[in-house]
Parts: C-alpha cells; structure tokens; sequence
C-alpha cells in the first residue's frame, strides 16, 4: 500500500475488525469486512455503518457567507433561511455549467453554514471559495473542520439504533435533511447516500471509535466502499469523476432537479449555460439500464442502437445485490429513451438493455419489479 496514502482515525479499527483495505480518492480505506453481500443486504435489511472521514466538513461563517455560497451553488442556500438546520444537496458549477463538484450545505444559523466536500476535491472546492470570497470583497471566515471525522449509519434501522448508542432520543423526530448539534463535539444529520434512511454522524476523530463500537454493539454492520457503491448505484444516486465531471452540465447528469432558477436576480456561476442549454436542450442524459445477471456493465462500456451504432457509454455498472440483475447508470444521446431499443456492448456479445429512469431502489422495494425489468 503506498505511503502517500490518508488514513482515517478509524485506519486501526477497520483492521481489527477484519476490514481488506483499498486505495480511494487518495485515501487508504476498507473495501469490505468480508462479503460485500453481506453489508449490502445488511443496510437494506437493519443498518450499516460506513467510515466517510475522507470526506471534509468546512464551515463558512460571516455577514458575507449567505451571499458567497448564492453566488457559487446551483441550489439555492435561501431555501434554507427559515429554519436553522436544514439541509440542500447542490452542485457547484463552472461557468460553462460543468459540474466542479456536489455536496450538501447545512444552515447553521447567524450566517453560519457547513459543507461536506468529497474526498478528491475538497481543497480545489475550498480554495475555489476562498477566492470568490476574495473577489467579492471578504466577509467570509473559512473553519476547517480537519479535526473531525465522518461515519454513516444507514438503514431502516439505523436511527433507532443511532438514538440508542448515541443517548440521544430527538433523533428519531428528526426529520430528513435536516441536522441537529445536540453539544459542541457532536453533529448529526439525517442524510446518507444508500437510498435508505440513516443518520451521519460528525465528531472530533478521537471520538469516532467509541461511537462505532456502541453502534456495533447495537447490531449495526460494518460496511465498505463495495457495499456503499452497489447501494447507491441501486438509489440511482451519482458519484463524482464517473457520473459527472467538468464536462456534464446537472441537465445531463440527472440533476437538473438541483437547479434553482426561481430567481432571475441571482446570477449563480453556470446560470446562463445552464439557461441556454435548456433553451437547445441538452445533447446527453443520463438514463438508468437494467441487465440480466449474468451481463455485467462496468464503466466505460459502449451502448449500441440496433444498427451498431454508438449511442452512449455506461458511467456507472454493477451487479444490483437487491434486485438480481445487472444495473447501470449510463450516458446517452439526447434522442435515445425509454422506448428506444439498445445493446450493451459485453466483450464479444451483444445484450439487450431497457432503459429506465433512475432509480432502481426506493422506499424499501424495486422500483421496477424483476418480471418487468428486461427487455423482451
């Protein structure tokens, strides 16, 4: 393993507790603890529990904060004024619309907020910030938060569970999107990234291993990257450098939904390429596929129409533990949907797709029933 690599607070427990161990975005963390089947099935049956300390919290605080993070998300953080908090997930555009990264903002209150960056750009993010805050004038005070950590308990069960360990009954009222400070070292937020319900939990590192054995000792399985990638491919839910990048506007990664034009006084970064592909409308989307077992997709692989010709890429593939088949999310011309037929390109062979919309996995059941998944 190379030397170059982070490590979490949690590095020594994940090996005591059996975990294999696997780069990730610069980051030494655990691929699974055995059976990525077994965390899979545990977090869609009870609760499992992910170390997510790679990602980075920053505070942002200041007279000049509510106006900064306007100007630099594609959401808009004054959904958030009415209720301190409360949670939005957002992408953060270039000027182009390309999407720079995705994350979720709390509002803290008092021109308080906090964002989780992902792992791989989470000092390209901050800085980013740091400079239109310089261009705008200042008003802005940026809070590391290097001295904390993150994990994710993720199930039907993990807030009851969480509520358990944690001492800390209000969790099971909270509602989702929304987060609570109960003392100065501890932060819960009802969000996740599994298409299960669940609760992250943001501590100083010291405390994290003392939080994960109380969670176990409640039943809460603990849970690799394997499992976190096949959960939220089934919840139709992006990663960041495969399902967008710089080059994908939200339009065309299915997040079209993150943008708030409700305003026409504010001038948010990619605000006018976003306008004006949607006036063109886009010339990619991104589409659900489902596969039968026995076809696997994995990223980069070419979709065919049924004259051979190439008509997108699959960003996103895998086996679906929940629903028996192959899943993929998958870019596609703008022309290509639902009703269209098309192939996946598998080494030598050619296998029928159906195209659906994301996602595969809601509330506890399939949302497309396994006698209906493939095409006939």
């Amino acid at each position: 393993m190379s030397e170059t690599l982070q490590r979490t607070a949690l590095h020594s427990w994940h090996l005591a507790h059996g975990a294999r161990m696997s780069p990730f975005a610069g980051w030494e963390m655990p691929l699974h603890y055995g059976s990525q089947l077994r965390e899979h099935e545990a977090v869609r049956q009870a609760a499992g529990l992910f170390d997510v300390s790679h990602m980075r919290p920053l505070d942002l605080q200041g007279p000049a904060a509510r106006s900064l993070l306007r100007r630099a998300l594609a959401n808009d953080v004054a959904r958030l004024d009415a209720e301190p908090g409360r949670a939005l997930y957002t992408c953060m555009l270039q000027e182009d619309g390309g999407i720079l990264d995705d994350l979720i903002v709390y509002f803290l209150g008092e021109d308080r907020y906090r964002i989780v960056l992902n792992a791989a750009g989470a000092r390209a993010d901050a800085s980013y910030l740091q400079g239109l805050a310089e261009e705008e004038g200042g008003g802005v005070e940026f809070l590391p938060r290097d001295d904390w950590g993150i994990l994710a308990c993720q199930g039907p069960k993990a807030i009851a569970w969480a509520a358990e360990a944690l001492a800390l009954p209000e969790l099971a009222p909270l509602k989702p999107f929304r987060s609570v400070a109960p003392r100065a070292d501890l932060f819960l937020a009802r969000t996740g990234y599994t298409g299960e319900d669940g609760i992250e939990i943001l501590a100083p590192h010291g405390h994290l291993a003392a939080i994960a054995d109380a969670l176990l000792a409640r039943g809460v399985v603990p849970s690799g990257l394997a499992a976190r990638d096949s959960l939220r491919l089934e919840a139709g839910l992006n990663l960041y450098g495969q399902d967008m990048t710089t080059a994908d506007s939200p339009d065309r990664s299915h997040l079209g939904w993150t943008v708030d034009l409700r305003d026409p006084k504010r001038d948010f970064i990619g605000r006018s390429a976003i306008e004006s592909e949607r006036r063109q409308g886009p010339a990619q989307r991104l589409w659900g596929l489902l596969l039968p077992r026995d076809a696997i997709p994995r990223h980069g692989y070419e979709l065919l129409s049924a004259a051979g010709e190439t008509i997108g890429t699959v960003t996103s593939g895998s086996f679906g533990p929940s629903l028996g088949l192959g899943i993929a999310l998958a870019r596609l011309r703008a022309d290509v949907g639902p009703d269209s037929a098309v192939f996946l390109q598998v080494r030598q062979r050619q296998v029928p797709a159906r195209i659906v919309e994301p996602p595969f996995w809601r509330h506890g059941q399939a949302v497309y029933p396994a006698e209906e998944s493939l095409p006939q």
